[in-house]
Protein backbone atom coordinates (compact mmCIF):
# COMPACT_ATOMS: atom_id res chain seq x y z
CA UNK A 1 0.00 0.00 0.00
CA UNK A 2 1.19 3.59 -1.08
CA UNK A 3 2.10 5.41 2.15
CA UNK A 4 2.02 8.48 0.49
CA UNK A 5 -1.07 8.22 -1.18
CA UNK A 6 -2.71 6.57 2.48
CA UNK A 7 -0.96 9.47 4.93
CA UNK A 8 -2.37 12.05 2.76
CA UNK A 9 -6.25 10.55 3.00
CA UNK A 10 -5.66 9.84 6.31
CA UNK A 11 -4.59 13.63 6.62
CA UNK A 12 -7.95 14.61 4.75
CA UNK A 13 -10.37 12.74 7.06
CA UNK A 14 -8.49 13.67 10.28
CA UNK A 15 -8.62 16.93 9.35
CA UNK A 16 -12.78 16.60 9.15
CA UNK A 17 -14.77 16.66 12.42
CA UNK A 18 -16.39 12.89 12.43
CA UNK A 19 -20.24 13.17 11.90
CA UNK A 20 -22.36 11.34 14.01
CA UNK A 21 -24.86 10.14 10.65
CA UNK A 22 -23.22 11.13 7.62
CA UNK A 23 -25.81 11.75 4.67
CA UNK A 24 -25.51 9.19 1.98
CA UNK A 25 -24.63 10.82 -1.16
CA UNK A 26 -28.01 12.21 -3.24
CA UNK A 27 -27.04 10.48 -6.48
CA UNK A 28 -26.52 7.28 -4.59
CA UNK A 29 -30.22 7.56 -2.69
CA UNK A 30 -32.26 8.20 -6.29
CA UNK A 31 -30.81 5.69 -8.19
CA UNK A 32 -30.86 2.37 -5.77
CA UNK A 33 -34.02 3.50 -4.23
CA UNK A 34 -36.12 0.88 -4.77
CA UNK A 35 -34.06 -1.88 -6.14
CA UNK A 36 -34.68 -5.06 -3.83
CA UNK A 37 -31.44 -5.17 -1.48
CA UNK A 38 -28.79 -7.54 -1.76
CA UNK A 39 -25.12 -7.39 -1.45
CA UNK A 40 -22.96 -4.18 -2.70
CA UNK A 41 -19.46 -3.16 -2.73
CA UNK A 42 -18.79 0.63 -2.46
CA UNK A 43 -15.21 1.93 -3.44
CA UNK A 44 -13.87 4.97 -1.42
CA UNK A 45 -16.59 5.21 0.80
CA UNK A 46 -15.20 7.71 3.07
CA UNK A 47 -17.58 9.28 5.60
CA UNK A 48 -19.00 6.28 5.40
CA UNK A 49 -22.79 7.91 5.14
CA UNK A 50 -23.53 5.97 1.68
CA UNK A 51 -22.49 2.08 3.29
CA UNK A 52 -24.62 3.13 6.59
CA UNK A 53 -27.56 4.07 4.20
CA UNK A 54 -27.29 1.06 2.07
CA UNK A 55 -27.23 -0.86 5.12
CA UNK A 56 -30.65 0.62 6.77
CA UNK A 57 -31.89 -0.53 3.70
CA UNK A 58 -31.44 -3.82 3.74
CA UNK A 59 -28.07 -4.40 1.73
CA UNK A 60 -25.04 -5.87 3.22
CA UNK A 61 -21.96 -3.52 2.20
CA UNK A 62 -18.78 -4.36 2.14
CA UNK A 63 -17.10 -0.61 2.30
CA UNK A 64 -13.27 -0.05 0.96
CA UNK A 65 -11.04 2.45 1.35
CA UNK A 66 -7.40 3.64 1.69
CA UNK A 67 -8.21 5.72 5.17
CA UNK A 68 -7.93 3.86 8.28
CA UNK A 69 -9.13 6.77 9.79
CA UNK A 70 -11.99 6.88 7.34
CA UNK A 71 -12.23 3.21 8.51
CA UNK A 72 -12.39 3.24 11.43
CA UNK A 73 -14.55 5.81 12.05
CA UNK A 74 -16.83 3.83 10.11
CA UNK A 75 -16.56 1.34 12.02
CA UNK A 76 -17.60 3.41 15.37
CA UNK A 77 -20.33 4.48 13.24
CA UNK A 78 -21.42 1.40 12.43
CA UNK A 79 -21.54 -0.38 15.97
CA UNK A 80 -23.34 3.41 17.02
CA UNK A 81 -26.45 2.59 14.88
CA UNK A 82 -26.90 -1.21 14.96
CA UNK A 83 -25.62 -1.65 11.33
CA UNK A 84 -21.93 -3.64 12.14
CA UNK A 85 -23.53 -6.96 10.91
CA UNK A 86 -24.27 -5.64 7.86
CA UNK A 87 -20.91 -3.76 7.02
CA UNK A 88 -17.90 -5.20 6.61
CA UNK A 89 -15.02 -3.00 6.31
CA UNK A 90 -11.78 -3.74 4.27
CA UNK A 91 -8.58 -1.21 3.66
CA UNK A 92 -7.60 -1.57 0.10
CA UNK A 93 -5.26 0.32 -2.13
CA UNK A 94 -6.91 -0.16 -5.70
CA UNK A 95 -3.86 0.43 -7.53
CA UNK A 96 -2.96 -3.12 -5.98
CA UNK A 97 -5.44 -5.14 -4.61
CA UNK A 98 -9.36 -5.43 -5.19
CA UNK A 99 -11.93 -6.48 -3.03
CA UNK A 100 -12.79 -10.29 -3.20
CA UNK A 101 -16.33 -11.25 -4.47
CA UNK A 102 -19.67 -10.52 -6.43
CA UNK A 103 -22.24 -8.01 -5.94
CA UNK A 104 -25.45 -6.94 -7.10
CA UNK A 105 -24.40 -3.14 -6.65
CA UNK A 106 -20.74 -1.80 -6.97
CA UNK A 107 -20.44 1.97 -6.26
CA UNK A 108 -17.78 4.58 -6.95
CA UNK A 109 -18.76 8.27 -5.72
CA UNK A 110 -16.11 10.95 -6.62
CA UNK A 111 -13.00 8.34 -6.43
CA UNK A 112 -10.78 11.46 -7.38
CA UNK A 113 -7.26 11.15 -6.08
CA UNK A 114 -3.96 13.52 -6.72
CA UNK A 115 -2.40 10.23 -6.52
CA UNK A 116 -1.51 7.61 -10.14
CA UNK A 117 -4.62 5.29 -10.14
CA UNK A 118 -5.84 3.31 -13.20
CA UNK A 119 -9.65 4.24 -12.84
CA UNK A 120 -10.43 2.52 -15.70
CA UNK A 121 -9.18 -0.86 -14.72
CA UNK A 122 -10.77 -0.66 -11.34
CA UNK A 123 -13.93 0.32 -12.65
CA UNK A 124 -13.55 -2.67 -15.41
CA UNK A 125 -12.63 -5.14 -12.02
CA UNK A 126 -15.81 -3.42 -10.38
CA UNK A 127 -18.05 -4.36 -13.61
CA UNK A 128 -17.21 -7.63 -13.71
CA UNK A 129 -17.70 -8.53 -10.31
CA UNK A 130 -21.19 -7.75 -10.57
CA UNK A 131 -23.81 -10.65 -10.66
CA UNK A 132 -25.99 -10.52 -13.31
CA UNK A 133 -28.83 -7.77 -13.04
CA UNK A 134 -25.89 -6.37 -10.95
CA UNK A 135 -25.47 -2.39 -11.66
CA UNK A 136 -22.16 -0.17 -11.33
CA UNK A 137 -22.90 3.60 -10.05
CA UNK A 138 -20.19 5.53 -10.94
CA UNK A 139 -20.50 9.33 -9.60
CA UNK A 140 -18.05 11.84 -10.78
CA UNK A 141 -17.38 14.91 -9.88
CA UNK A 142 -18.39 17.47 -13.33
CA UNK A 143 -17.15 21.19 -11.57
CA UNK A 144 -14.84 21.80 -8.86
CA UNK A 145 -16.82 22.85 -5.64
CA UNK A 146 -15.49 25.97 -3.14
CA UNK A 147 -14.68 23.39 0.00
CA UNK A 148 -13.29 20.57 -3.01
CA UNK A 149 -9.30 19.53 -1.83
CA UNK A 150 -8.73 19.94 -5.70
CA UNK A 151 -8.67 23.79 -7.04
CA UNK A 152 -6.67 23.56 -10.31
CA UNK A 153 -8.24 25.79 -12.17
CA UNK A 154 -7.25 24.03 -15.31
CA UNK A 155 -8.89 20.42 -14.22
CA UNK A 156 -10.90 18.85 -16.71
CA UNK A 157 -13.65 16.25 -15.72
CA UNK A 158 -14.34 13.22 -18.33
CA UNK A 159 -17.78 13.45 -19.38
CA UNK A 160 -19.74 10.13 -18.00
CA UNK A 161 -19.64 8.71 -22.20
CA UNK A 162 -15.69 9.06 -21.80
CA UNK A 163 -15.49 7.07 -18.52
CA UNK A 164 -17.89 4.41 -19.99
CA UNK A 165 -15.77 4.47 -23.16
CA UNK A 166 -12.23 4.28 -21.31
CA UNK A 167 -13.98 0.90 -18.81
CA UNK A 168 -14.31 -0.74 -22.51
CA UNK A 169 -16.62 -3.16 -22.19
CA UNK A 170 -19.22 -5.13 -24.29
CA UNK A 171 -22.34 -3.30 -24.11
CA UNK A 172 -24.42 -6.55 -25.45
CA UNK A 173 -23.21 -7.63 -21.47
CA UNK A 174 -22.72 -4.67 -20.02
CA UNK A 175 -25.16 -2.20 -21.27
CA UNK A 176 -24.97 1.79 -20.18
CA UNK A 177 -28.79 2.62 -18.68
CA UNK A 178 -27.27 6.33 -18.07
CA UNK A 179 -25.07 8.97 -18.80
CA UNK A 180 -26.06 12.30 -17.61
CA UNK A 181 -24.27 15.27 -16.16
CA UNK A 182 -27.41 16.77 -14.16
CA UNK A 183 -26.85 20.25 -11.85
CA UNK A 184 -27.11 19.90 -7.92
CA UNK A 185 -27.25 22.65 -4.89
CA UNK A 186 -24.44 20.47 -2.66
CA UNK A 187 -23.44 21.91 1.14
CA UNK A 188 -20.06 21.52 2.05
CA UNK A 189 -18.24 22.17 5.18
CA UNK A 190 -20.42 24.75 7.75
CA UNK A 191 -23.18 24.56 5.63
CA UNK A 192 -21.72 26.58 2.51
CA UNK A 193 -23.66 25.86 -0.44
CA UNK A 194 -23.00 25.63 -4.31
CA UNK A 195 -24.22 24.83 -7.57
CA UNK A 196 -22.23 21.61 -8.84
CA UNK A 197 -22.16 19.49 -11.69
CA UNK A 198 -22.13 15.47 -11.08
CA UNK A 199 -21.19 13.24 -13.50
CA UNK A 200 -23.68 9.77 -13.45
CA UNK A 201 -23.09 6.75 -15.04
CA UNK A 202 -25.06 4.06 -14.39
CA UNK A 203 -24.12 0.13 -16.02
CA UNK A 204 -26.13 -2.90 -15.61
CA UNK A 205 -24.58 -6.70 -16.14
CA UNK A 206 -26.79 -8.27 -18.39
CA UNK A 207 -28.80 -11.60 -17.38
CA UNK A 208 -27.59 -13.74 -20.21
Amino acid sequence: MSTDAATFWDGVHADRSAVADPRPNDRLTETIAGLPPGEALELGCGDGGDALWLARQGWRVTAVDISAVALERLATLARAHGLAERIGIERHDLRESFPQGEFDLVCAHYLHTPFDLARATVLRSAARALRPGGRLLVVDHGSTAPWSWNQDPDLRYPSPQEVAAGIDLDPATWPVERAEAPRRIATGPGGRTAEVTDHILLIRRGTA
